[in-house]
């Protein structure tokens, strides 16, 4: 190969995996007859689907092209949203996954009118289809259109965004949440056979000396925890911002926990989230450390971003090259369909459907896909417009930021305290998100100076205080939301387990091992 030029061989593994996905979205299209087979798979998912499956949604193209960039210029502390994301995988396997289960609810935003309000669960489901379609869909497609045009210059913008975003929505509209889950296992698989080789082959590069690859790199480059003036990711950050981050995602975006939903038990929704929690402390090894390791094996580049394309290209042999970037494909892929799949079933569950009016399942079915359909041109279209921002669309990631932590407010202060009703939920959202653009505004002028991860935990405090000044005002909820929200199980209820398979003894064994990697990086 020369420069970033691809292989025959390459590009017919390509091929492959477009033909597999192909086949999946077929074969499981037949079996697609309700609005609960398209949205929740007829919540017959495995845990071993479920977990690899929330592994895979994870790992967008950009996730892997960033994770690597990230580490090349600042070292291995961008890791700590990776293990961070095992934390808080325990802590929704052992509280909030036993009542999302019990509760029988297809959205995130159910809950809380479930504990609150209707008014709350439509303020919160808007906003997230706002978010994943103009910042997670769009976003992902945009992104894959570039990630690929590093490797095939010759491509254009707007047909690449058009042409991923028409394979993705098709064959989500025609299998559903099943198809995404399958074709997620696929990608999963495909991610840690092709990392796995790139990371032997860098680390090979050092003859696999742990302290000669030290030796090479800038001092603190393979550290953990950074000091709290760190640009990139402050200690305190890690401590106060990462944790509600981290519940946000896993624990209340609907494209991650539609996953959950659609388990066939809790048990298996359990063991999954444990699974997915111990995949995602894999990342460190097999896509930060080359990142990192780059520095001492290429020539420096401006663009941190420039550094996965740059090891794939040069470094691996013709065919692995083909299978990385099938990895990449997928990655890309698996983005666009999750958040395709989630803001469909926001829309047809929280707005389509209400008390007065109930679809009957193959109406569900039929409108599910309609509304994905239109949702994928929408996005489509919007994707390559991405590019004439700039640093706008990097304000908008960050956005999420402020968005998030009123939300991881309410949710844990409305599972853990009895007090708190639909006033003080709504009150709370609109409160700390308008406190939040505010801080924003500040901090683009450099007047409001904390890193983002720590202001996320300054606002989650902030928030749980306007909920609770709010909450001490109104009555007490009615006895009916509050048990809503009391199915966390007991010790007994996994005395029947063999002992590898009870959720807490899991979760334990996967703090522990984190606890591990940490200080060993520290």
């Amino acid at each position: 190969m020369n420069g970033l030029e691809i292989a025959t061989l390459d590009f017919l593994v390509i091929g492959l995996y477009f033909l597999a996905i192909a086949g999946i979205a077929i074969w499981v299209s037949r079996g697609v007859d309700t609005g609960d087979d398209l949205f929740l798979a007829g919540r017959s998912l495995g845990w071993r689907t479920v977990g690899t499956s929330l592994f895979a949604s994870n790992i967008s193209s950009t996730t892997l092209i960033g994770l690597a960039g990230a580490a090349y210029v600042s070292g291995i502390a961008t890791a700590n949203y990776e293990w961070m994301a095992g934390v808080v995988l325990v802590f929704m396997s052992l509280f909030y996954i036993p009542i999302y289960l019990r509760s029988k609810i297809s959205t995130v935003p159910e809950l809380l009118e479930r504990r609150f309000d209707r008014r709350s669960r439509l303020y919160f489901s808007g906003l997230t289809i706002f978010l994943t379609l103009a910042v997670d869909t769009a976003g992902g497609i945009y992104a894959g259109a570039i990630v690929l045009q590093v490797f095939v210059p010759d491509l254009n913008l707007w047909t690449t965004c058009i042409i991923l975003a028409l394979i993705a929505g098709l064959y989500t509209a025609a299998g559903g949440l099943k198809a995404v889950v399958y074709s997620d296992v696929l990608q999963a698989v495909v991610l840690l056979v092709g990392c796995t080789v790139l990371t032997l082959v860098v680390f090979g590069q050092y003859d696999f000396s742990w302290s000669a690859a030290t030796e090479a790199l800038p001092e603190g480059h393979l550290s953990l925890i950074r000091p709290l003036d760190d640009e990139m990711l402050p200690w305190l950050g890690t401590l106060i911002g990462l944790p509600v981050l981290g519940f946000w995602y896993w624990g209340a975006n609907q494209y991650i926990t539609q996953r959950i939903f659609g388990a066939r038990s809790l048990h298996d929704a359990q063991w999954g989230a444990n699974l997915g929690g111990l995949l995602k402390l894999l990342p460190l090894f097999i896509m930060v450390l080359p990142g990192a390791m780059a520095v001492g094996l290429i020539e420096p580049l401006d663009d941190g971003d420039q550094v996965f394309p740059t090891l794939v290209a040069t470094m691996l042999p013709v065919g692995i090259t083909g299978l990385v970037l099938a990895g990449l494909v997928a990655a890309i892929m698996s983005s666009i369909d999750s958040t395709l799949n989630s803001s469909s079933t926001l829309i047809i569950k929280d707005f389509v459907e209400n008390e007065d009016r109930t679809l009957e399942p193959r109406q569900v079915k039929r409108y599910g896909r309609i509304t994905t359909i239109v949702l994928m041109v929408i996005a489509a279209l919007w994707a390559p417009m991405i590019a004439n921002f700039g640093g706008l669309f990097s304000y908008l990631q960050q956005a999420f930021s402020i968005l998030v932590p009123p939300v991881v407010a309410i949710f844990l202060l409305g599972v853990f305290w009895h007090r708190g009703g639909g006033r003080a939920a709504l009150g709370t959202l609109l409160i700390g998100h308008a406190m939040g653009i505010v801080l924003f505004v500040l901090a683009q002028i450099d007047i409001w100076p904390l890193h983002y991860t720590i202001n996320v935990g300054v606002m989650t405090a902030f928030s749980a205080l306007v909920f609770v000044a709010i909450a001490l005002t109104e009555p007490v909820p009615e006895t009916a939301r509050i048990d809503a929200m009391r199915h966390i199980p007991e010790a007994r209820e996994e005395a029947d387990l063999p002992w590898y398979f009870r959720p807490r003894l899991q979760g334990f064994g996967i703090l522990a091992l984190t606890a591990v990697i940490v200080i060993a990086f520290w």
